[in-house]
């Protein structure tokens, strides 16, 4: 409902940075998130909505950074790619592929010579398995035994480039993992249940016995790489394939499971959509109310002002 949102006011040309949209991805995000616990570290890469939401972001502080505003959760700068909450141990996110696997690793190395007990949870695509530094952040979590969580979502596609011609046929990211004695597994990204299961296996394992965990989950996005429309007409992807994914919505088929079991009525649900579109609406509205970030703060908070 928040990306929806997101994708119907784009057009008004109040936000101006790129949006990565992660709707038919949602079940990644919140069955891996359900297992973690506020103190647990999150990392994530351009495609990160969902995550951020899932770990408890705060949506108000979200929706001004892709307005642009000083309210912003990185004060207006960042934009929908640079998303971070302190409060919830959301400590940012990054466009460059791959870039923030290796951040993962120094997160956890620093927790394990602390002695805090918390895991490190990183979302990566599958074109990030492709940098030098997954290769190199797998050996180095494995020999230092770090409490990293890799949670890789498959969607078949780096842009508009399938699998078919970044990586060879028969390359499996998590026998890779496996390779270097790194518990892994591989499953399906739109079952809720399914990942919420093997993510609290992963967790589980970590908490116990030390050291990482590897999951892969094959899931679809419905909208454009980058943007909110659609993009099936540009070829890249066959329309019959994004209908198959369509009709296995994790979000429309969960609801259905949990009508069909009891679990939820209609009424219990129509009360969810009515609470949660106000709070997206209170969300916007702050957002729109917010000020832009004056001038003269274009050089705080970054690096180095030289």
């Amino acid at each position: 409902m928040v990306e929806e949102t997101i994708a119907g006011l784009y057009a008004l040309q109040q936000m101006r940075c790129p949006v990565h949209l992660c709707i038919g991805q949602e079940a990644v995000a919140a069955g891996v998130c359900a297992q973690l616990r506020t103190a647990d570290y999150l990392m994530s890469n351009h495609r990160s909505h969902g995550h951020y939401l899932a770990k408890g972001g705060d949506m108000k502080a979200m929706f001004a950074e892709i307005f642009g505003k000083a309210t912003g959760c990185s004060g207006g700068k960042g934009g929908s790619m640079h998303l971070v909450d302190l409060t919830v141990n959301i400590l940012g996110t990054t466009p460059i592929v791959g870039g923030v696997i290796p951040v993962a690793a120094g997160i956890a190395f620093g927790t394990v010579l602390q002695n805090k007990k918390r895991l490190s949870a990183v979302f990566m695509g599958e074109a990030a398995a492709e940098e030098g530094v997954f290769a190199e952040t797998l050996n180095f979590c494995a020999l230092k035994r770090l409490p990293v969580l890799f949670v890789c979502e498959n969607n078949f596609f780096s842009v508009y480039s399938p699998l078919s011609v970044r990586q060879p046929a028969a390359r499996s990211n998590s026998k890779l993992a496996a390779a270097y004695g790194i518990p892994a597994h591989a499953g399906d990204g739109n079952d809720v249940s399914g990942v919420y299961e093997a993510a609290g296996k992963a967790v589980r394992h970590i908490r116990v016995h030390g050291g990482p965990y590897y999951l892969e989950f094959k899931t679809y996005r419905w909208r454009e790489h980058c943007g909110p429309n659609y993009d099936n007409d540009l070829g890249y992807r066959k329309e019959s394939d994004f209908i198959k994914w369509r009709k296995r919505c994790p979000v429309e088929n969960y609801q259905r499971k949990l009508l069909r079991d009891r679990i939820l009525n209609s009424a219990v649900l129509e009360g969810m959509k009515s609470r949660i579109s106000a709070e997206i609406a209170e969300a916007v509205r702050f957002a729109k109310e917010s000020p832009f970030p004056p001038a003269s703060d274009a050089l705080s908070g970054v690096y180095s002002n030289r």
